[in-house]
């Protein structure tokens, strides 16, 4: 039950994952190349397969949280700061590519980042393992932040 339950996670978190990709699609053809971005701009090949991952591993840290022996206050609580943090994931692709709006995109990713640390420090205290799975999603995230702030500075 407990592999079932992180499966389960794991495809709600690339299903949504893949849904809020959606929005980034006719901007990455049309609106997106019209950018200036910075030197350190990755190749758009390299967000899918990274973001997938990342998607992975957030499901994998939910459901081990999700399936772990702790309180259930203390679960619900480290959840219900991932699915915030989840919902601002998906909304920051709509303000960034849906609205072509890097501003409000980089406020929303500052708010973003902040409910990855602290869905981290939640998951810390339940789960080694979810905790470590955060990590590079925090890194990715925090790299993000720069990329969108430099696009929003050269862009303003």
């Amino acid at each position: 039950m407990k592999i079932l339950k992180i499966l389960l996670l794991v495809i709600v978190c690339v299903s949504i994952g893949y849904l809020s990709g959606m929005v980034t699609r006719d901007s990455i053809n049309t609106w997106y190349p019209t950018l200036v971005k910075p030197i350190f701009n990755p190749p758009n090949w390299i967000f899918a397969p990274v973001w997938t991952l990342l998607y992975i591993m957030m499901g994998v840290a939910a459901g081990l949280v999700w399936t772990s022996n702790a309180d259930e206050k203390i679960i619900q609580k480290a959840l219900g700061f991932f699915a915030i943090q989840f919902g601002l994931n998906a909304l920051w692709s709509y303000l960034f590519f849906g609205l072509h709006n890097p501003l409000l995109a980089l406020v929303e990713i500052v708010l973003l980042w902040l409910m990855i640390f602290e869905t981290y420090n939640q998951f810390r205290k339940i789960n080694k393992i979810a905790r470590f799975l955060f990590i590079p999603y925090l890194a990715w995230v925090s790299f993000a932040t720069i990329l969108n702030a430099s696009i929003w500075w050269l862009n303003r």
